[in-house]
């Protein structure tokens, strides 16, 4: 986005489209309230008021509707901000757009409404952030952590870290530059101050791989011979049809995926039975692969096999293809045999059929998947916040160590002033083009 594109009015529709109740357009800029009066029988719009009228195309009425006009500051983008509510239609939200642009707008880009209330310091970049996360949360749970970052959490405690860095930082400078009137601060104090402050990057870090698991989720992955009821268990964890079942060998040929809530993300993958056989064709022997595959990648794997049938030599493969992964055994077709006796330990007997242990297999796979993550997570980050105070904390260790060594505090400052640079990235107090682009093209249009 060049300099004079930041200053255009822009405009986008901001709900999904399709057929429903109500559709929003949203038009930011210093012509916003102009063209707004421009294409409806409004003589006025006051600023804070929920105003009632008509959109016209050439003295064409459009649709009735019902216009908030915002006044800068005091807006979602800091800007002077319209927004028009119509009713939900495609073709109306669409033609009322086209309206707006060619009464004097441009299309936004993605995420620039968030964008604009960044540059407008409506919101600082971790908040900017979280509104993306809110909208894309795929939990109840991610979402309402989301909303923390949005009400300031994270800020705040970087707001905290900074603080005391360069308080500390501004002690140093001051025993430099005025050694007659201020001493330089003790290397003891130093040291306390700086393991004080990686503590508590440590903890924020801590949530880390909790934070990955509520915003990607959990990979489940079922895994096993061909005809041991792998379809058959998908289907039922969805309590849908969605994978063909049948008592054909290589019924399943490809990877099928769903996503279920189950607090966090979990994707089921159902895999192509694995089996050697010369008498497999090219596109099951690729589906096998894919299993494998999947398998690796999965964070749990489901091991599957026939009750009836037993522990298989092709089991045992399988199964030391996996055991190295966190897994759950399942015996399923336990209804069709007597004393069964599993050969792998805590293996959970079922039939998908007859339903039998099923509930309490659910249960003990919501179990297994919510060890993955903390019932609560303080601090919710993404990868590029994570790297942020990665290097925030690789510099103060240097500073810690240079402390401890009792080296020269000239330099420990450029240790400190380099934690401090890579904290204001998080923020965006301190932050490239590059990186603000590809952080905004993530976002939807009209957000």
């Amino acid at each position: 986005m060049n300099i004079n594109q930041e200053f255009e009015t822009i405009a986008a529709i901001s709900t999904p489209l399709g057929t429903g109740g109500v559709g929003v357009i949203r038009i930011s800029g210093d012509k916003s309230f102009e063209i707004a009066l421009n294409i409806s029988d409004r003589t006025t719009l006051p600023a804070g008021k929920i105003c009632h009228g008509w959109i016209l195309d050439e003295g064409v009425r459009i649709d009735e509707v019902v216009i908030l006009p915002f006044k800068n500051p005091n807006s979602y983008t800091g800007e002077d901000v319209i927004e028009i509510q119509c009713h939900g239609g495609v073709n109306v939200v669409r033609n009322i757009l086209d309206v707006v642009l060619k009464n004097g707008a441009r299309m936004a880009e993605r995420g620039e409404f968030t964008k604009r209330a960044f540059l407008n310091k409506k919101l600082d970049l971790s908040q900017a952030e979280a509104v993306d996360d809110l909208i894309h949360a795929k939990t109840s749970n991610f979402a309402i952590q989301s909303a923390k970052n949005l009400s300031g959490v994270l800020a705040s405690k970087i707001n905290e870290i900074k603080g005391e860095i360069f308080e500390t930082a501004s002690r140093i400078v001051a025993g430099i530059d005025f050694p007659e009137d201020v001493a330089e601060p003790e290397y003891n104090w130093l040291i306390d101050k700086f393991n004080n402050s990686l503590s508590e990057i440590e903890k924020i870090l801590a949530c880390a791989k909790s934070s990955d698991i509520l915003r990607q989720g959990v990979k489940v992955a079922i895994v096993g011979r061909p005809n041991v009821g792998k379809s058959s268990l998908f289907n039922a964890l969805l309590n849908l049809d969605r994978a063909i079942v049948t008592d054909i060998a290589g019924t399943t040929r490809d990877v099928i995926k769903e996503t279920i809530d189950l607090g966090v993300s979990v994707t089921l993958i159902d895999t192509a039975g694995i089996r050697e056989n010369e008498n497999i064709d090219k596109v099951e022997e690729i589906g096998i692969e894919y299993s494998k595959q999947s398998a690796q990648e999965a964070d749990l794997v489901v091991f599957l096999y026939d009750a009836q049938a037993g522990l298989t030599k092709e089991d045992k493969e399988i199964y030391e293809i996996i055991k190295d992964k966190t897994h759950i055994n399942v015996a399923n077709k336990i209804d069709l045999t007597e004393n069964f006796k599993p050969e792998l330990e805590n293996t959970q007997t079922i039939s998908v059929y007859s339903k039998v242990g099923l509930e309490k297999f659910k249960d003990i796979l919501k179990q297994t998947i919510f060890k993955f993550t903390p019932e609560d997570t303080e601090f919710v980050t993404n990868q590029r916040q994570q790297t942020c105070l990665l290097r925030c904390k690789e510099s103060l260790e240097r500073a810690l160590k240079a402390a401890k060594a009792e080296e020269l505090q000239d330099m420990i400052y450029i240790d400190l002033k380099s934690a401090l640079l890579s904290l204001d990235e998080i923020t965006g107090e301190v932050i490239t083009d590059d990186i603000l682009n590809n952080i905004f093209d993530h976002f939807c249009i009209g957000k």
